[in-house]
C-alpha cells in the first residue's frame, strides 16, 4: 500500500525551479534504479556563518532504496568533498518539500559510515511515505563536533539543491544529539527572513547542549566509581574520572559491561544478585536518576564518548565539573559526599564545548519538538532547557512543544512523526501554529495509515531542567551560550572543536 497521503500540504505542486539532471525524478520516473555507493569528485561550496560547508561536482549515484521505499522512491548515495557519505530520496509523488536529516550519536568511528545515513532513511522513511523527499548525511567523521555536523548537514541540502533544484520548502529534523546538530543548523543556517530553512522538527533532541547536557553522566561517572572501585581498578593506571578513559585504554564495551555486571549484578534477575550488588544499584540508579535499562549506555557515554571529548577533541583539557554538587538518595549520603572524587572544569575547555553545540535561543524559524516523556536517554527536561534558552533570547514565540506517554529514545510513534511534520508544513505555509491539543486531535487520522499508535499528553509540562540534574555554577541561566557570548568567541582564534 502506498503510505503517500492524499491531501498533503502541497502535494501534487512542483518544487520550485529544477536544477539540472533529476527534473524527471518528481514527475515519476520508474523503477528503483541499481548503483553502488560512490565518492565523486567533489568541490568546496562557501560556507555560511561558522564553517565551511561542502557540496559534490559528480553529484549522487543511483543506489537501492530500503525495502519499505523500493515501489515508492528513487534513492541516491555519495560522498561530499569533506568525505562526509549522504543518502537521498525522492518519493515518485513529491510534493515538492525537502526534509533534511540530522542524525545522532555521536558515532565514535574515525571515518565517516556510508551505512549511517541509509540506516537513517530506512528508520524515518516515514517521511518519504508522507510526499518529502529526504536527505541524511553520515558526517565526514566519527566524534564529537556538533558545528561540523550542522555544516555537514547543510552541505547535503545544498547537493540536493544543485541535483534536484530548490525545494518549495525546506525542513531539518535531528533526534537525539541530531536534534542539538539541527538546532545548531537553525541557528546557523536558518535565520532571518531568506534562510534556506522553513521550519525545523527536533525530536527527543539533546537541546540542553553539551556544556549542561552531560552532567549528569559526570555525576554517574564518578557515582560509579565511588561504588564499584574497578574503572579503573586500584590495579591499574589512575586517570581523572572526567576524561572518561584514558586516551590509551584497550577497554571495550563489553569490558566495560563486565565491570558493570561485576559490581552491580545489572544483567543478572535480583535473586541472583548479591546484598552487595544490589545494594551498589540501588544507590548508583537513586543518586543519579539513571534508568536501570539505559545505565549501561549512559555509563558508556560517560566512558567512551568522554574520551572522545577530551583527548580527541579538547587537547587533554577538562570540560566538566561536579565541585558544590550534593549528591542525595543513597543508604549513606554522608559518606558518599566525602569520597567521592570532585574536580573543576577548565574554562577555556568549557568555552569550546559550549562553542561547539550550545544553543544560543536565537531562532527565526517554527520549530516544533517532540519527546517520550519517559525517554531514558535525553531525559524530557531537556524541554525545559530549550523552552528556558528560547524565552531567554526572547524567541519563545517560534516553538511548540509536544510530548507523548512513549519511553522509547531512538525511535517514536510512525503516526506521530508524521502528525508532527504535516503540522509543521501547515505552521510555515498558512501561519496556524499547532497546540499540544491539535497536535494530539490530528494524529489518529495518521494512524489509520501506519497503526503505530497516537500516545499525546497534551497536559503535559517537564520540570525545569534543574530538577532533574543538579546545576553547576551559574547553571540556572539560560540559554547557556548567549548570542553575545557566541560573537565574542568566534572571534578567538581555535575556537570551538575542530571538524
Amino acid at each position: 500500500m502506498d503510505r503517500t497521503r492524499a491531501g498533503t500540504s502541497g502535494s501534487g505542486s512542483g518544487p520550485r525551479p529544477r536544477g539540472r539532471r533529476r527534473a524527471a525524478v518528481a514527475a515519476g520516473v520508474a523503477g528503483v534504479l541499481l548503483g553502488t555507493l560512490c565518492g565523486p569528485a567533489s568541490v568546496s561550496v562557501a560556507g555560511t556563518g561558522s564553517g565551511a560547508v561542502t557540496g559534490s561536482a559528480g553529484g549522487p549515484a543511483a543506489a537501492p532504496c530500503p525495502a519499505d521505499l523500493t515501489d515508492k522512491a528513487t534513492c541516491y548515495t555519495g560522498q561530499d568533498a569533506a568525505g562526509a557519505y549522504y543518502a537521498i530520496a525522492v518519493p515518485k509523488k513529491w510534493n515538492g518539500s525537502l526534509v533534511v536529516h540530522a542524525h545522532g550519536g555521536p558515532d565514535l568511528g574515525a571515518e565517516s559510515d556510508p551505512q549511517r545515513s541509509t540506516g537513517d532513511l530506512e528508520r524515518w522513511s516515514v517521511m518519504v511515505d508522507e510526499g518529502y523527499a529526504w536527505a541524511g548525511s553520515s558526517y565526514r567523521r566519527g566524534g564529537y563536533g556538533t558545528r561540523m555536523g550542522a555544516a555537514d548537514t547543510e552541505s547535503v541540502r545544498r547537493l540536493f539543491v544543485a541535483e534536484f533544484g530548490e525545494p518549495r520548502r525546506t525542513y531539518v529534523h535531528g533526534q537525539s544529539w541530531g536534534g542539538d546538530v539541527a538546532a545548531k543548523v537553525v541557528e546557523t543556517y536558518g535565520a532571518g527572513k531568506h534562510g534556506p530553512y522553513d521550519g525545523a522538527l527536533l525530536t527527543n533532541g539533546v537541546l540542553a547542549g553539551g556544556s549542561r547536557g552531560y552532567d549528569y553522566r559526570v555525576d554517574l561517572r564518578v557515582v560509579y566509581q565511588y561504588y564499584c572501585g574497578n574503572h579503573p581498578r586500584p590495579t591499574e593506571p589512575q586517570y581523572p574520572l572526567w576524561e572518561g578513559l584514558r586516551a590509551t585504554s584497550t577497554m571495550t564495551s563489553a569490558g566495560l559491561g563486565a565491570r558493570l555486571q561485576e559490581c552491580t549484578g545489572l544483567e543478572s534477575a535480583p535473586r541472583d544478585r548479591t546484598a552487595l550488588q544490589q545494594r551498589n544499584l540501588d544507590d548508583i540508579l537513586a543518586v543519579t536518576g539513571v534508568p536501570e535499562r539505559t545505565l549501561e549506555s549512559h555509563l558508556r557515554f560517560a566512558t567512551f564518548t568522554f574520551r572522545d571529548i577530551v583527548h580527541n577533541r579538547l587537547g587533554g583539557r577538562n570540560p566538566f565539573g561536579n565541585r558544590g554538587v550534593r549528591y542525595s538518595g543513597s543508604h549513606d549520603d554522608k559518606a558518599l559526599n566525602a569520597g567521592v572524587e570532585r574536580f573543576s572544569a577548565d574554562p577555556t575547555a568549557v568555552r569550546d564545548l559550549s562553542y561547539d553545540s550550545d544553543l544560543t535561543g536565537k531562532v527565526s524559524i517554527p520549530v516544533l519538538t517532540l519527546h517520550a516523556i519517559d525517554d531514558p536517554t535525553a531525559f524530557v527536561e531537556h524541554e525545559s532547557a530549550y523552552r528556558d534558552s528560547l524565552r531567554g533570547a526572547g524567541r519563545e514565540g517560534h516553538l511548540v512543544q509536544s510530548f507523548t506517554r512513549e519511553s522509547e529514545h531512538s525511535g517514536l510513534s510512525d503516526a506521530e512523526y508524521a502528525t508532527s511534520i504535516a503540522a509543521l508544513d501547515t505552521w510555515v505555509r498558512t501561519g496556524r501554529k499547532p497546540t499540544a491539543t491539535s497536535l494530539a486531535a490530528s494524529c489518529p487520522a495518521f494512524d489509520a495509515t501506519y497503526g503505530t499508535g497516537c500516545f499525546y499528553d497534551p497536559a503535559f509540562r517537564p520540570a525545569p531542567y534543574a530538577a532533574k540534574v543538579a546545576p553547576r555554577p551559574g547553571g540556572l541561566r539560560w540559554p547557556a551560550m548567549t548570542p553575545a557570548q557566541e560573537r565574542s568567541w568566534s572571534r578567538v582564534a581555535g575556537v570551538g572543536i575542530a571538524p
